[in-house]
């Protein structure tokens, strides 16, 4: 590991952070853990980090920050505001199906973060929420509080059941999660079958 460049030795230690961080519970886990697991050293983990929250924090914000930029870049490309639903959902559901331990740390220790590094985190997530209720506000014309967190809670706990490589390809899985929410379980837009990963 310490004959990777920079920026790689940084993105194998968060892999591997997030990964046992998902396996173990943040709190549960110490350096020492990371150490063993990452194949690098304290001293040189503590290069990188603070400590463990410093890892936890740049864990999240590096997820919530790319999440963010990819979801701006995907709503971009579209004008329609049921295109613009579906490319939402694409983005956020590829994105962690890329990632799904990050996904799980982002879900279960959403509370271990304190002070300035939890404020940071929560303007994140606040942006990444106020982009998808605009969306929502956009295609549905409900309350658009109540929908995007709807629609986030169907998307966020797809790391317990979903396999990239399964029936169901990210993209199939976000046609039927945007039709879902566009029309329902019986409408229209739920009775089409979605795409199927080809073979």
């Amino acid at each position: 590991m310490s004959m990777l460049p920079y920026d790689e030795r940084l993105g194998a230690l968060f892999s591997t952070a997030a990964q046992v961080f998902a396996r173990k519970g943040y709190h549960a886990t110490t350096m020492r853990d990371l150490s063993r697991e990452s194949g690098m050293s304290l001293a040189g983990m503590y290069h990188y980090v603070e400590g463990k929250e410093d890892l936890l924090f740049q864990i999240q914000q590096r997820c919530f920050a790319g999440v963010l930029v990819g979801a701006e870049g995907a709503l971009a490309a579209h004008t329609r505001p049921d295109e613009r639903l579906r490319a939402f959902v694409r983005h956020h559901l590829a994105f962690f199906a890329a990632q799904p331990a990050e996904m799980k740390v982002l879900s279960h220790e959403a509370d271990s973060l304190t002070g300035q590094r939890a404020e940071e985190i929560r303007r994140l997530k606040r942006r990444y929420a106020d982009l998808l209720e605009a969306v929502v506000r956009e295609a549905d014309g409900g309350d658009p509080t109540v929908g995007a967190y709807a629609l986030f809670g169907m998307m966020n706990w797809t790391y317990t059941w979903f396999r990239p490589d399964g029936r169901l390809s990210p993209d199939g899985l976000a046609e039927a999660f945007a039709a879902l929410f566009l029309h329902g379980v019986r409408g229209d837009g739920g009775a089409r079958t979605p795409p199927a990963r080809p073979r």
